[in-house]
């Protein structure tokens, strides 16, 4: 009974000692506290006693301020150690940082003379209080490996050292790929203290971080750090505020994968699909090759697309390159289609050039598109204006002839011996093979104005679609390179 009587009698001295403490002013609350506040070295011992360690990590869940009107202030700073991954269509960016945090802990103060000349321990940090400070980006867990322990100073400055697998949200332009620039936001502050508690600021100066992150970038894949940028401002929300720092992190893309995997097999079929233009226009192999053509490009297209990015904001230009090209290439399908219906559809009708295809195609764009007829043939729109007259005379005069050489009776010479049966069937034969020779020449010059027909608007369409090309090559590139 005397053993409880006593120890409560300390017990209520201990509680009028601290409610004497609360009645104190607040300069003497701070002076007090601060004569306190150091560490005790007992002798023998080289660094802060155990006991006055412990008495500081039962404080683990106060924020560790004499004044707590005075805010504590955490400096930050990372080095962008790889590139993880970037998911375009979540528009989720992984990186691996090596982050730093630094703050100042007014309880852990020591001399080191009195330490044997110790200035820097170990502690866990679970044991002591630590600011909350997160990525305001991050949308998963950080499942990378903890760092247990902080540095201490005597002068109660901590550092800590902790590795941090950040998957953050970042909205991706995805437009110029493979030739993009990401820009992404990492911002750093406090999730629950406000600007009266806690305050953030960089340790290093944003140069610093974006030379100390070239240095140490490894596992970065497609992607190269360009510049790490960043600025101090106040996020307001309501009443309260809380200080943040954001940084711009811009990376850039290596085109070098998917030049090689997408565009160069794409510039390669686009260019046989322009030099079959020189397979004969009246040839039918002209034909079924694009249309082999078209089925190879698509089939290339299924192949390579899941190296194409897709979201919802929009599509790439390379995905717009890609239809383009589709397109071109059913054009010239088109194009050869209607060049083997104007060599082959018009001719086997016997139908004559008409007058304005005449003056249209075989004079004007013939001399437009620099046309070489063969040589001893004469332009098919001269020969027309020149020969009619002459070819109709001969066809009047031999059908004239003809029809004198018919052997007939003629009542008048009737002393003159009728031909042989056997002649007058010679004849007649030798009138339809001359009716027949006839109607072929006649054939052949037509087939061979339509050919020509047919060949200068394959110039005219081919020299088209070579500039269609170069217009559609030029804007893609400027389009890439702005």
């Amino acid at each position: 009974m005397i053993v409880q009587s006593s120890s409560s009698a300390s017990t209520l001295r201990i509680w009028k000692i601290k409610m004497t403490l609360i009645l104190i002013p607040t300069t003497t609350f701070s002076s007090v506290s601060l004569c306190y506040s150091k560490l005790i070295c007992k002798e023998g011992e080289s660094g802060p006693s155990h006991e006055s360690i412990q008495a500081v990590f039962d404080l683990q869940p106060f924020r560790p301020a004499v004044n707590l009107s005075n805010p504590t202030i955490a400096n930050i700073s990372f080095t962008l150690y790889a590139v993880l991954g970037v998911n375009e269509k979540t528009q989720i960016l992984t990186t691996f940082l090596w982050l730093r945090l630094y703050w100042n802990h007014e309880f852990l103060v020591w001399d080191p003379d009195e330490c044997h000349g110790v200035t820097k321990i170990s502690l866990p940090v679970r044991q002591l209080w630590s600011p909350d400070i997160i990525v305001y980006e991050f949308v998963d867990d950080d499942v990378s490996q903890a760092c247990p322990y902080v540095y201490v100073n005597h002068t109660g400055s901590i550092r800590w050292d902790r590795m941090l697998r950040l998957v953050s949200a970042c909205n991706l332009e995805i437009f110029s790929f493979p030739f993009d620039v990401q820009n992404c936001t990492f911002t750093f502050g406090s999730y629950m203290h406000t600007i009266k508690d806690v305050r953030v600021s960089p340790a290093l100066t944003f140069k610093e971080m974006s030379l100390n992150s070239k240095r140490y970038l490894e596992a970065s894949g497609e992607w190269e750090l360009v510049d790490i940028l960043g600025d101090a401002s106040i996020l307001q929300f309501g009443v309260d505020e809380w200080d943040i720092i954001t940084f711009w992190v811009v990376i850039k893309r290596r085109p070098v994968l998917y030049v090689v995997n997408l565009l160069i097999p794409s510039s390669f079929l686009m260019l046989i699909d322009i030099l079959s233009f020189y397979l004969p226009p009246h040839s039918v192999d002209r034909a079924s090759f694009k249309m082999t053509l078209i089925l190879g490009y698509t089939v290339f297209l299924l192949i390579m697309n899941d190296l194409l990015p897709s979201t919802a904001n929009g599509t790439p230009i390379i995905g717009i390159y890609f239809s383009v090209c589709l397109a071109l290439m059913v054009i010239s399908l088109l194009e050869t289609v209607v060049i083997t219906n104007v060599l082959h559809h018009s001719s086997m009708k016997y139908q004559e050039i008409p007058s304005w295809v005449r003056v249209v195609v075989l004079k004007h764009i013939a001399n437009l598109i620099c046309y070489r007829w063969p040589e001893g043939l004469q332009t098919p729109s001269k020969a027309q204006t020149e020969k009619p007259e002459s070819s109709n005379g001969s066809s009047g005069s031999c059908i004239s002839q003809q029809a004198d050489q018919t052997p007939t009776q003629h009542p008048s010479n009737s002393g003159v011996q009728a031909a042989p049966p056997e002649l007058q069937q010679i004849c007649q034969y030798l009138g339809d093979l001359r009716s027949h020779l006839t109607s072929l020449q006649k054939e052949n010059k037509l087939q061979e104005q339509w050919c020509h027909v047919g060949y200068v608007l394959d110039y005219l369409l081919f020299r088209i679609y070579l500039l269609l090309i170069s217009c559609y090559a030029l804007v893609i590139i400027i389009m890439w390179c702005i």
